[in-house]
């Protein structure tokens, strides 16, 4: 039986390894809070290296924004520490259905539905 991972993947790691990738001198070390090294983007260093792209100043284009965007983006690449857990007692017919009906915060299902069922769901509905 194989064991159930039970943090989500940390997002920010992922897509700092991604950018460094293409970028090696946009990533930086830092020390954190509790001494470690981590890696950071150089953002002053990747606009350079993108500079032919950047729209810079305040020119007008069309953005898609809310207030605690940025919050947001922070919690969505953030892992998280649980788990999806069927209630059989409470389910019609569990061994059979192919459908499956969870309750709870969506963000937090949305991480945990991303790793384990990749390509295999058909459709979400979120109420």
């Amino acid at each position: 039986m194989d064991k159930l991972k039970m943090h989500s993947l940390n997002k920010v790691n992922e897509n700092i390894k991604k950018i460094g990738t293409q970028f090696p001198n946009c990533i930086t070390e830092r020390i954190n809070q509790l001494g470690e090294v981590e890696y950071a983007i150089d953002f002053d260093m990747l606009k350079q290296e993108l500079s032919s792209v950047i729209v810079a100043g305040r020119e007008e284009r069309y953005q898609f924004t809310w207030p605690d965007k940025k919050e947001s983006i922070l919690l969505a690449n953030a892992p998280i520490a649980k788990t999806l857990r069927p209630c059989r007692e409470e389910s019609v017919d569990f061994d059979d259905t192919e459908n499956l009906y969870i309750e709870g915060d969506n963000l937090e299902v949305l991480k945990l539905l991303q790793e384990t069922y990749l390509g295999k769901v058909k459709m979400i509905y979120i109420d």
